[in-house]
């Protein structure tokens, strides 16, 4: 009887010892204070457009923390692709946009992306992508 009531203890013991490691890791994974960037989309999709079309996207985010948001770097993958982004720090509730111009002039399908490093704490470095297909005009047009 006293080994199966040490067993218990023991086993009881370690879960909790486990839960509150569990506890710990989750809490360290996420801090509760500081920026936090959210984004309405991460994926653009242009669809079919024509050579020399329209390549303009952005991508909205929102300031969820509570301390300002500043954005220390925002690279395209390629040359081909060109962002433009908010650069005075975005306050608590607030919302920034980045915006990506991609050149329409390169024919075939795309996917590209852009790389955003912040002082967020839920996310220092996001990455968004867009894609599509750039076709030449049909000459009825």
């Amino acid at each position: 009887m006293k080994k199966l009531f040490l067993v218990c203890l023991i086993a009881m013991m370690t879960m909790g010892a486990v839960n509150a490691q569990e506890k710990k890791s989750e809490a360290q994974e996420t801090p509760q204070h500081g920026p936090k960037i959210v984004f309405a989309e991460r994926e653009h999709n242009y669809g079919t457009i024509q050579k020399g079309g329209d390549g303009n996207c952005v991508f909205t985010f929102t300031n969820t923390g509570d301390e300002p948001l500043i954005l220390s770097n925002v690279r395209a993958s390629c040359g081909c692709t060109t962002p433009k982004w908010t650069q005075k720090p975005v306050m608590p509730g607030k919302t920034g946009e980045i915006g990506v111009r991609y050149n329409t002039n390169n024919l075939g399908g795309f996917t590209k992306t852009v790389t955003i490093t912040s002082n967020a704490v839920n996310e220092a470095r996001v990455v968004v992508k867009i894609k599509g297909n750039v076709v030449q005009p049909s000459k009825n047009e």
